[in-house]
């Protein structure tokens, strides 16, 4: 048994099953595949740790400190190097602005602020009035003008974050209103991976209905999965991996009639879908402005351009809000209560985040999403002239993309190879490319465009090359059951917590 992955992925799901568990319980199989998963990791430890050797490392604290000077003379070195590619524009996602002038200012607004903490507010009642404030611009670009339901919400530290409070809030409220004991939450196979995350935390059942051929969700399907224990309907605007939006007002249809909640994880969308149809974009409704949605999520630090860790969690009404919060009276170390999951959270990234709203304003974000759709349908419509490409669905600004001849895992690790850092994709299997201001920039469209056409042939030329990530995209594609791939990811987390 040389390979037991590739083993594995040539059974019926069925079989694989049986055959995964057994191996979990027959040590010297185990061990077997323990030894595929640290070669693995060990063809990945120098992009995993390419510092190892060329810097101090430290696995217990020094006996006489560094000097400040010292410490920034590394840590500059090191900021200089890896903001290379993203400044570039090599890079999907992850810097969604990215201007020197602007980072400046958040920093300068982060200084400012370094000691608040939005737990203590009556210390810094600042930070109060920096969040209420964030959650009600947001929610006016949300659609909460165009209701007389209050729309509320608060700031979370993420996208995930805001997914994991609005499940909860509606499990509690099942729990309270209902009696519910057991709760399901109906997604497309598409939503984000943070509903899963959700369900597992608080013991909530999840239904992923695959989607229709357009990648969108299938409404027919979610309807059909619908029962008495649901409690949350999902929609995507736009999802992850196609960059397609849901059906979100056959969707509101759906959970309105059938008197569930229905969560929009607009955190890629929610500063750039609001201005698509105004631009010229055939967009449709995904906000507050139909009834059926009663949450959404929306990512201040990704196109709201504000720091990393913000997000925004909305709510049709605060009865429903109130089931995110924690509050306890019966500790010894007094009343305590929290909004969202943390307790004492970084009241400094709330104030850049509030910064960066007030700076940018309601015309500086058109103007963005101008660019960036633009640009993004600029590299669709080259993407379709590669003739062993496909477009997946109709995105907007996060183009996926698969080869009906090719890899295109290893169309990845060729585009990898030239310095870039893309999304990959399975099931099925492909690449995106989450278009932001970075690559508005002149020449970088073009540069992806060039070097595309250039992965493409080399992967043509040199069909059985090996390496990068190609392999664990591949399993992860290929097994018909998940355990194996999820071992190998937790032990890929283990190693960069590795001091080597």
């Amino acid at each position: 048994m040389s390979d037991l992955p590739a083993i594995l992925s040539k059974l019926p799901p069925a079989v694989a099953q049986l055959l995964e568990s057994f191996l979990r319980r027959v040590p010297v199989l185990r061990r077997q595949l323990d030894r595929q998963y640290d070669a693995l990791i060990d063809d990945l430890a120098a992009s995993l740790h390419p510092y190892q050797g060329k810097l101090p490392a430290y696995t217990h604290l020094p006996r006489q400190g560094r000097t400040r000077a010292d410490i920034l003379a590394e840590m500059t070195t090191l900021q200089q190097e890896e903001q290379q590619r993203w400044r570039a524009g090599y890079v999907s996602g992850a810097v969604y602005h990215g201007d020197p002038a602007h980072i400046d200012f958040l920093n300068e607004v982060y200084a400012l602020n370094s000691q608040s903490n939005p737990l203590h507010f009556d210390l810094w009642p600042s930070t109060v009035k920096y969040e209420a404030e964030i959650v009600a611009m947001t929610a006016h670009l949300l659609g909460a003008g165009a209701t007389t339901d209050p729309i509320v919400g608060t700031v979370t530290s993420g996208g995930t974050e805001s997914i994991l409070l609005a499940m909860r809030a509606y499990r509690d409220r099942a729990r309270a209103a209902r009696g519910l004991k057991r709760t399901r939450i109906v997604a497309p196979a598409s939503a984000h991976a943070a509903f899963d995350k959700a369900a597992q935390y608080f013991d909530m059942e999840l239904v992923r209905v695959p989607v229709g051929p357009d990648y969108r969700a299938d409404v027919a399907a979610m309807a059909a999965a619908l029962d008495h224990n649901t409690v949350a309907l999902v929609g995507s605007a736009p999802s992850f991996p196609h960059g397609v939006v849901d059906s979100i007002p056959a969707l509101a249809e759906l959970a309105h009639s059938r008197g569930v909640g229905l969560h929009v994880d607009a955190c890629l969308g929610g500063f750039v879908m609001p201005f698509a149809r105004e631009l010229g974009y055939a967009a449709p409704d995904f906000d507050f402005r139909l009834p059926g949605v009663t949450s959404l999520s929306a990512d201040t630090h990704k196109y709201g351009y504000a720091a990393k860790g913000t997000s925004v969690v909305l709510y049709r009404g605060e009865a429903l809000r109130r089931y995110q919060y924690y509050a306890v009276a019966d500790w010894p170390g007094g009343l305590y209560f929290s909004p969202t999951l943390a307790g004492s959270r970084p009241g400094a990234l709330s104030a850049a985040c509030w910064a960066a709203l007030v700076n940018t304003g309601e015309a500086g974000y058109r103007a963005a999403a101008a660019r960036i759709l633009a640009t993004a349908q600029l590299i669709r419509r080259w993407i379709e002239q590669i003739p062993d490409l496909v477009v997946l669905g109709d995105p907007y600004f996060v183009i996926a993309f698969a080869s009906p001849t090719l890899d295109i895992y290893r169309v990845l690790d060729a585009m990898n190879a030239r310095g870039w850092s893309l999304n990959g994709l399975h099931r099925p299997a492909a690449i995106h490319l989450c278009v932001t201001l970075r690559h508005t920039e002149p020449g970088v469209a073009q540069r992806f465009f060039d070097d595309l056409q250039a992965a493409v042939a080399h992967v043509k030329a040199h069909p059985a090359e090996q390496g990068g990530m190609a392999p664990v995209y591949g399993m992860a594609a290929t097994l018909p059951m998940h355990g194996i791939v999820e071992d190998l990811l937790k032990r890929m987390v283990d190693a960069l917590y590795r001091v080597e």
